[in-house]
């Protein structure tokens, strides 16, 4: 079944990847993996270890990642690593279920699907080593703060000061004030303005130089899945049948929750989520984000979308 390379999908983390992921899923010919570049990654699925949010890899530190990374695309367990870690009895069921995915992807022939938003500084070296597919999805800045402030979920933004060849090729005009929120702790809302302009800024570089990957917003999907995601599953070379059109329906019907208590719910009500942040922050909230991402943001969004 395998006659096409590796799919990443990347780009902002709260934009959707996991269900975008879970839905071009659908098709036989993808073997879903979550997010392999994580800190806290299985290492029986990748056998290496990232000691930093948003790793950076490229020509220049590749070699430590080549093999893990090649084992994982081919779909190669290791059995070893995964039980080392075994910490709870739940562990054990862990490496049973991964290792039996794994067999079933290889069984099967599947193109490894990636669903990872933290690879998204190392995505140009994964399409260039791996001849990877590269659908790259972007989120309104006042959503992903919104998003990050619900959860409560902050950044430590030294991990990317110890990087230094992702400071030098991608955040360089960052590095200040970098520094300054390493340093001292800010507001969730500033750690998610400073973290969306970073990662928007790469994106935007991407959309410059890479013609051959294809980029989406969430609120374009959110507003029109089924044409949408008809563009990727194309894109991909894969069906699109009355299968993962009723799946997609189905997930994204207006008689969904738009909000969920748990970050990983897929079913929502996609028109709703699309604009949740508008109740969600208030006026002033919107005014801070906007003012603070708008250099970047006017790369994705009209006044329209304010």
């Amino acid at each position: 079944m395998q006659d096409r390379g590796p799919v990443l999908v990347t780009g902002s983390h709260r934009s959707g990847s996991t269900f975008v992921g879970k839905m071009l899923s659908l098709s036989p010919a993808l073997g879903y993996i979550r997010e392999p570049f994580s800190v806290l990654h299985r290492p029986g699925i990748i056998d290496v270890r990232f000691p930093y949010w948003f790793p950076y890899i490229c020509p220049e530190n590749q070699e430590p990642y080549l093999r893990p990374i090649g084992d994982m695309l081919a779909f190669r367990y290791r059995v070893s690593p995964a039980l080392r870690a075994v910490r709870a009895p739940r562990d054990v069921g862990l490496v049973a279920h991964d290792s039996w995915e794994f067999a079933r992807y290889r069984r099967r022939r599947a193109r490894p699907l990636l669903k990872d938003p933290i690879a998204v500084f190392s995505a140009e070296w994964l399409c260039d080593t791996f001849d990877m597919q590269v659908i790259v999805l972007i989120r309104h800045p006042a959503a992903f703060a919104s998003s990050l402030m619900r959860y409560g979920w902050t950044h430590p933004f030294d991990h990317f000061l110890e990087q230094p060849l992702l400071m030098r090729d991608l955040v360089s005009p960052f590095k200040e004030e970098i520094a300054r929120f390493a340093r001292d702790e800010h507001e969730i809302i500033d750690q998610a303005i400073l973290l969306w302009n970073v990662i928007h800024h790469a994106i935007a570089r991407y959309r410059d130089t890479r013609s051959e990957w294809r980029f989406f917003r969430h609120e374009d999907i959110a507003r029109h899945p089924l044409d949408r995601f008809g563009e990727m599953f194309e894109y991909l070379g894969l069906g699109f049948g009355e299968r993962e059109r009723a799946a997609i329906v189905e997930a994204t019907a207006p008689r969904n929750p738009s909000e969920a208590s748990d970050a990983g719910v897929l079913k929502r009500d996609s028109l709703s989520v699309a604009q949740t942040w508008k109740t969600r922050l208030s006026p002033a909230q919107i005014e801070h984000i906007r003012e603070r991402t708008e250099a970047i943001a006017a790369e994705f969004y009209s006044d329209q979308d304010w």
